[in-house]
């Protein structure tokens, strides 16, 4: 928690790490697929993690139209059910259109 002294407010601060990973596939393009979480080793979702994006990397890698960047973010989006994957990246709502 973040203390604000100027207006009196406390506020939460989340901070997802992420990093991104290169390589070639059969053909012999690279492809980069960047915003994959960094989990803890306690965390019940880093099975899951790693699971999914094996399963991501071989459709990549197999695939003959590629993009040259994937984001897995995107990907877990549309995989994941959405109180996993809220409870992952700690996307909340912003009130008052902050």
């Amino acid at each position: 928690m973040v203390y604000n002294i100027i207006k009196r407010v406390k506020k939460r601060i989340d901070i997802v790490l992420t990093k991104s990973l290169e390589f070639r596939n059969d053909v012999g393009q690279k492809v980069k697929v960047t915003d994959i979480p960094v989990l803890e080793e306690d965390s019940t979702y880093r099975f899951m993690i790693q699971v999914r994006l094996q399963i991501f990397v071989t459709s990549l890698y197999g695939e003959k139209k590629l993009k040259k960047c994937y984001s897995f973010k995107d990907y877990l989006k549309k995989v994941m059910k959405w109180p996993d994957y809220e409870q992952l990246f700690k996307v909340g709502e912003l009130k008052n259109n902050a």
